[in-house]
């Protein structure tokens, strides 16, 4: 008899210098099916661990993984999430320290609303600003938003407006981030002064230090 079981693959993307990268491939029954570091799909159970990912519990696509005793959620089917410790980023609850990257960008992976994305400093947005795809791929439901003129190189477009329940960079979460969502693809999620605003910046050479105000 065969057993029913579900599969949904995930794009495999090509791990960053970021950190250990986790991604899961699919479930079945009490089992998670993890790629570790880009490596080929591992069954792994509930309670035993693979390559110092354990898998803690499994609820429809949602797995929840522990690294080094911190847990993260995950689902089939999302781009591979950065845990343990991050290359360029170093945070406690209330400060964050960026490296700049190529170019003098500041780029970090963070969290919105709990899913994995990856934010670029910008301090010359009004708001944390993703693309309609990015949207779309980590749930927002931003066509309840308010609707918005943008300009862009091209003219003037129609995007939206939303506030995001938090927005998670290092240890630190911060609530009620409004974003502005358009429909011009963006190669980053901005993070601007709407989470920025948050924080006393100070720069110095290549490196940024975010302290948390309020």
């Amino acid at each position: 008899m065969r057993t029913a079981a579900r599969f949904l693959f995930a794009l495999l993307l090509a791990p960053t210098v970021w950190g250990q990268t986790v991604a899961i491939n699919g479930t079945l029954g009490d089992k998670a099916l993890l790629i570790v570091d880009g490596g080929f799909p591992k069954s792994v159970a509930i309670g035993a661990t693979h390559q110092g990912v354990k898998v803690v519990s499994i609820q429809g696509d949602s797995v929840v993984v522990e690294v080094a005793g911190k847990r993260m959620s995950l689902r089939v089917g999302d781009a591979p999430a950065s845990v343990g410790s991050n290359a360029g980023q170093q945070s406690s609850g209330s400060r964050v320290v960026l490296t700049a990257g190529p170019g003098g960008h500041f780029t970090s992976e963070g969290q919105i609303n709990g899913r994995v994305v990856r934010f670029m400093v910008d301090t010359g947005a009004t708001a944390v600003s993703l693309g309609v795809a990015e949207a779309e791929r980590i749930g927002l439901k931003y066509q309840n938003g308010d609707r918005v003129q943008m300009s862009t190189a091209n003219g003037v477009v129609q995007g939206w407006r939303m506030t995001l329940d938090n927005v998670r960079l290092g240890d630190v979460l911060v609530g009620g981030v409004d974003a502005v969502i358009s429909p011009v693809s963006m190669p980053y999620v901005l993070l601007g002064n709407s989470f920025l605003s948050r924080f006393q910046m100070n720069r110095t050479n290549d490196q940024m230090v975010l302290e948390r105000r309020f």
